[in-house]
C-alpha cells in the first residue's frame, strides 16, 4: 500500500522497490517510459497492452528491459482479464486509450469504448478484486477545451470541444467517484503536449509535435497552420513519467486532479524555427487552417502547475532545447523501429 505518511516530495522514488505495479498502456510512449524507470527503482513491473496497431504499443519501446518486465498481450475492453490481472497489484498507472483528437471525431464509438466504458471496467475490477490498490489515471488538457483564461487552472471549467475530450473527462471523473464513495484510491493527471524518445511518428494523428520531429528528421516540410502564433507548452515525457511517479507514491494525490505543463509556452512558429535548428534539416511554411482541424482547435493554451508543485513537489525540469536533441537523436538511431520500410532519416 501507498505510505499515507509520506512528505510531499520526500523519498518517493525509493517507495518502488519491491513494489508490484501494472501499467495499462505499458508499451505505448508514456507507459514504457514509465517502465524504465521503475524497472531501475527495483519495482515488479506488469505491462498490459492491446498493441493496437495505430495506438502507438511498440515492442522495441521496452528494449533493454523485456528481460526484467512481465508483458501481457491484452484489451483493458476485457473484463475477465482486469479481474485477474488487478489482483496484488500496489500501483496501477492506467495510460490505455485512445489519444487521437481527429480519430475520436471519425470514429466515436470506438472512442467511448476505449476512453470511458473500459475504464470502468478497470475500476470495477479494482474494486471488486483489489481495493486497496492505487491507481493514476492519464488525463488530458483536452478536457477544458478552449480556455477562458491563462494560464489554465485546475479551476477552470471542463468544456471539451471534442469527442476525446468528452470521453476522456468522463474517464477522469470515473477514477474521482471510485476514490470518493469506493475507496479506490484514484488520481488524475492532466498531461499537456508531451514529447520524447518512444512516441509514435508512424502517421500524424496522436500529437502534431511527433509528427513535425519526423518531419525534420526526414527533411521534409512542416506546414504550420495560420501565422503560427498559437502558444502551447510542451513537457519532455521523462518530466511527465516523475509526475506519475510521485502521484502514486502518496495519499496526498488522493481524490485530485492535477495539471501537468510545460516551463514556458512557445508559439507554433518558434517551436517549429527551435526544431529545424536543433535537427539541421526541415524546413516549414504556413498555410491555410483545414476545416476539420480548426473546427476542434482550442486556440492559445498552456497550464498552470501550482498545484502539482505545491502538494507533489513535481515541477518540469528539461528545457524544450535539451528535450528535443534527445528525442532526434533517439529517432535518428532507431528510426525503422518507429517507422517501418522509410528510407534512412537525414544525418544531422
Amino acid at each position: 500500500m501507498t505510505d499515507p505518511s509520506m512528505a510531499p516530495g520526500g523519498d518517493y522514488l525509493a517507495f518502488y522497490r519491491g513494489r508490484r505495479v501494472m501499467i495499462t498502456g505499458g508499451l505505448g510512449f508514456i507507459g514504457s517510459t514509465i517502465a524504465h524507470h521503475l524497472v531501475r527503482l527495483g519495482a515488479r513491473v506488469l505491462i498490459v497492452d492491446s498493441l493496437i496497431p495505430e495506438y502507438g504499443g511498440n515492442l522495441f519501446n521496452i528494449a533493454g528491459i523485456d528481460d526484467r518486465v512481465r508483458v501481457n498481450i491484452a484489451d483493458v475492453r476485457q473484463q475477465s482479464t482486469m479481474n485477474y490481472l488487478v489482483r496484488e497489484q500496489d500501483v496501477i498507472f492506467n495510460l490505455a486509450g485512445q489519444v487521437s483528437h481527429i480519430d475520436s471525431m471519425q470514429d466515436p464509438y470506438t472512442d467511448l469504448e476505449i476512453n470511458c466504458r473500459s475504464q470502468l471496467f478497470i475500476l470495477e475490477a479494482c474494486r471488486r478484486n483489489n481495493p486497496a490498490v492505487k491507481v493514476v489515471f492519464a488525463g488530458t488538457r483536452q478536457v477544458y477545451g478552449r480556455p477562458e483564461t491563462l494560464p489554465v487552472s485546475e479551476q477552470q471549467l471542463v468544456k471539451p470541444t471534442d469527442v476525446n475530450g468528452i470521453n476522456k473527462a468522463a474517464g477522469e471523473y470515473y477514477h474521482l467517484l471510485y476514490n470518493d464513495v469506493f475507496g479506490v484510491r484514484a488520481c488524475s493527471l492532466r498531461l499537456t503536449n508531451v514529447y520524447g524518445p518512444r512516441q509514435l511518428i508512424k502517421h500524424n494523428r496522436q500529437g502534431f509535435i511527433a509528427w513535425f520531429i519526423r518531419l525534420a528528421i526526414e527533411d521534409r516540410e512542416i506546414q504550420i497552420y495560420g501565422d503560427g502564433s498559437q502558444l502551447r507548452d510542451f513537457v519532455y515525457v521523462d518530466d511527465a513519467a516523475d509526475a506519475f511517479l510521485r502521484a502514486a507514491a502518496t495519499d496526498a494525490s488522493n481524490g485530485r486532479v492535477f495539471n501537468v505543463g510545460g516551463l514556458a509556452p512557445i508559439s507554433h512558429r518558434d517551436l517549429v524555427e527551435l526544431l529545424v535548428a536543433t535537427s539541421g534539416s526541415g524546413r516549414y511554411r504556413f498555410v491555410e487552417w483545414p476545416p476539420d482541424k480548426k473546427a476542434i482547435d482550442i486556440g492559445d493554451f498552456y497550464a498552470d502547475s501550482s498545484c502539482i508543485a505545491r502538494v507533489l513537489g513535481w515541477r518540469p525540469a528539461t528545457p524544450l532545447g535539451q528535450g528535443l536533441r534527445r528525442t532526434l537523436d533517439f529517432y535518428r538511431a532507431h528510426f525503422h523501429e518507429y517507422v517501418p520500410d522509410a528510407g534512412a532519416p537525414v544525418a544531422p
